[in-house]
């Protein structure tokens, strides 16, 4: 399965931000898919997971009252929609599937196919 992010950029404190993620490759509406940032010299961070269903989002605590997880399965598309953004937002970010179908997790290490990273910088 091949992974591919979209929608990074530059934006100010305060904008919204919408990130989507293309799924390609067989049994990709099977597949859940994590969202992930790294910010430079800072260790990969968890913000958000679905289920191959869109079902059970899960959000990392740090972000979980400003984001939106979302998937159109018809479209092998999965949304992240972040608001309110602040600069510590900036970070490239990752989409990532795990190596099972059907499986869906909060910790990076258990997500074996990833897709290229956007960044997203946020100024004050």
């Amino acid at each position: 399965v091949q992974l591919q992010a979209f929608g990074g950029g530059s934006m100010q404190a305060g904008d919204s931000l919408s990130l989507s993620c293309t799924v390609s490759g067989r049994w990709a509406s099977d597949y859940g898919v994590g969202w992930f940032r790294q910010a430079p010299g800072r260790e990969r961070e968890f913000v958000a997971a679905i289920k191959w269903n869109g079902d059970s989002p899960l959000y990392g605590d740090s972000v979980k009252d400003r984001i939106t997880i979302s998937r159109d399965n018809a479209k092998n598309t999965v949304f992240l929609q972040m608001f309110s953004l602040k600069p510590e937002d900036t970070a490239v970010y990752y989409c990532a599937a795990p190596q099972t179908i059907k499986t869906y997790y909060i910790s990076w290490r258990w997500y074996h196919y990833w897709g290229q990273g956007t960044q997203v910088t946020v100024s004050s």
